[in-house]
């Protein structure tokens, strides 16, 4: 059968309504809570500004080529990850699973957040707000003594809301409040995904531009708070120092790597639903600068209130050692205020020093209140949540903190999700009699069903170990081997020929430099650092426990052997599928090749069309 009439056969592959769909699809999946919540922490750990360099160079050098190449041949070979990749050899066609597996794990601990942030979203409208106090005990006589020990706002993220185990081995029960949470998320990401593109590019209208409108209402309000420009300022000023720290230059790579979530599929998934003429070239620059513009925009509301916190911290810090003071001394009440306290305290240290010294005053300095850094979900349900208490209007701001999350996740979430059923429905393992719809279901049930996990006692525990096994060393390896895969076994020139035809121009000197050379090269040089800093030490974990000696410390323990097990497979298994793959597919040649059948080409395929005769496929 030819080419023409095979592909007439088929059905024929869905489209975007419009280009804005496509961008804003690509900018939501790119844009998400590592925006807001780690971008800004790595920039105040990392010395302000000076991270910038850094990042940069990594998003010219590796962010950009790869979002490039992605887009390029997605919508070069019209196919989703697993077709990509098998059209161009089969011994690729472990990638493609690879970055299906990928999806589905991240999917399942990123909707867990999505959760989480549906239950705070509940609870916003309360007045008080539920974190803002603690709740009386069960005899009526006080606070609960685990609250007053540590915070409310503590206590109500660790205890109400997770119900935290004090340790990773005690699973405890199912948390039901997060369950129902919990199928409340799957069951949006179901609306908004029933159909497909035709679905996800009506919601994308929302979730793609509802965190910039949000994030310009906090902009603007935060920057007239009280200590928004000390937070600024510690932002922004650059510490030239940190540069030597080969740790900045890997955190550097690594976020700008994650943050424009290659190598998932749902990028290539995306691209295959253009048309062929597209400018693929335009739209990764677009997606890749926007995607950054968005981490730097997110820094500055966010720092501003995190500096009236620190403010707000600093200034009660001062009012409580002004109490002991006025009443150790029997000074008059307002004669120490906040402007003169450094005056008076130096006068009753030269006056009284051991009286003074026995009061045991708090250190209030401002720099240290602003040293405390917190990323993921400390910002998020911690750090930011206590801030917004102090915040006139607290529960609007706490409601479109929330819905902003939300929005951020949810985009995010479609990504992921197509990254899965795009795969399998070109693979045809959907059976015909079954409605793409009812498909899209089962793969929200069962990803529902195996997140339960994340519900139970010790489910914030195994959350981070996917977040940090899971969504590292294997999106590493993948790009790495995409980017082989194209230069190597699909040829460059015969990817420049298809870029030629799609944009109407061949990749210049930079990409194709970058492509061959100085890409890769970064990846393995990002891979291997990462692999060796994580081998130096055995992983360790953060405990909430109320009886460590320390409380509310949290008391750090190491992983038991088979936890760690867990974490090695998890960091594993999604790549295997790359190295059997490809052994499956030579004894498979070597096998027909003694039999004298003839091997398939690896191009035919009836959605890809080349520009020129396929010549007859070599074994390596």
């Amino acid at each position: 059968m030819d080419t023409t009439s095979k592909a007439s056969s088929t059905p024929e592959r869905p489209k975007w309504d419009n280009k804005v769909q496509y961008l804003l699809t690509c900018v939501g999946f790119a844009v998400g809570l590592g925006n807001v919540w780690r971008f800004p922490y790595l920039c105040q750990i990392y010395g302000g500004g000076a991270f910038l360099i850094p990042y940069l160079i990594a998003l010219v050098f590796e962010g950009l080529p790869l979002l490039y190449l992605e887009l390029a041949i997605g919508q070069s070979l019209r196919k989703g990850s697993i077709g990509v990749w098998h059209s161009i050899s089969p011994l690729l066609g472990g990638l493609g699973v690879a970055s299906m597996i990928l999806s589905f794990l991240v999917g399942l601990f990123y909707n867990t957040i999505l959760a989480w942030v549906l239950w705070y979203f509940f609870h916003s409208f309360e007045d008080p707000l539920p974190w803002s106090q603690c709740p009386i005990n069960d005899d009526n006589t006080g606070y609960v003594e685990e609250c007053v020990i540590s915070t409310p706002v503590n206590y109500y993220w660790y205890r109400q809301t997770l119900n935290i185990s004090p340790d990773l081995e005690e699973s405890g029960s199912l948390q039901w409040w997060l369950v129902l949470c919990l199928a409340s998320a799957w069951s949006i990401v179901y609306i908004c995904f029933i159909r497909g593109i035709e679905t996800i590019g009506k919601a994308v209208y929302v979730t793609a531009t509802f965190p910039y409108l949000v994030l310009t209402i906090f902009l603007v309000r935060a920057l007239t708070l009280p200590g928004a420009t000390d937070g600024l300022r510690y932002l922004f000023t650059p510490d030239w120092t940190l540069l030597t720290n080969p740790q900045v230059w890997l955190d550097a790579a690594t976020q700008i790597f994650f943050s424009l979530s290659l190598a998932f599929g749902g990028l290539i998934a995306f691209s295959s639903y253009n048309p062929k003429k597209n400018d693929c070239e335009r739209d990764a620059v677009f997606v890749g600068c926007i995607n950054s513009a968005t981490s730097l925009y997110a820094s500055i509301p966010i720092f501003a209130i995190l500096g009236f916190k620190a403010t707000s911290n600093f200034n009660a810090c001062i009012a409580g050692n002004i109490l002991d003071l006025t009443n150790a001394f029997d000074i008059a009440e307002k004669n120490i205020t906040t402007e003169n306290y450094e005056n008076w305290l130096m006068f009753l240290n030269s006056s009284d020093p051991d009286k003074v010294s026995g009061l045991n005053l708090k250190p209030c300095v401002l720099q240290n209140f602003l040293d405390q850094s917190a990323s993921g979900t400390g910002l998020a349900f911690i750090v930011f949540t206590e801030a917004v208490i102090e915040m006139p209007g607290s529960q609007v701001w706490a409601v479109l903190f929330f819905v902003m999350l939300f929005s951020l996740g949810l985009s995010s979430m479609f990504g992921n999700l197509e990254g899965v059923l795009t795969p399998l429905l070109d693979l045809h393992m959907v059976p015909k009699w079954m409605p793409k719809e009812i498909f899209t279901g089962l793969i929200c049930v069962l990803s529902f069903l195996v997140a339960l996990i994340f519900t139970l006692g010790s489910g914030n525990y195994w959350l981070e170990i996917f977040n940090s096994y899971v969504g590292s060393v294997p999106l590493l390896v993948i790009a790495f081997f995409e980017i082989i895969g194209v230069v190597c076994f699909y040829g460059m020139n015969r990817f420049c020929d298809d870029i030629e035809f799609m944009t109407g121009r061949r990749p210049n000197l930079y990409w194709r430099v970058c492509w061959m050379g100085i890409s890769p090269v970064m990846l393995l040089v990002v891979l291997v650092a990462y692999v060796a800093v994580q081998v130096q030490t055995h992983p360790m974990y953060p405990a909430w426990n109320p009886q460590y000696e320390k409380f509310p410390e949290t008391e750090v323990k190491p992983y038991s052997d088979w936890v760690f097990a867990i974490c090695v497979l998890l960091s594993s298994v999604p790549v295997l599928s790359i190295p059997l793959v490809a052994v499956y597919r030579l004894i498979r040649r070597q096998t027909r090749s003694q039999t004298g059948s003839s091997y398939q080409n690896p191009y035919s395929n009836p959605a890809f069309t080349p520009d020129e005769p396929i010549q007859t496929f070599k074994a390596l």
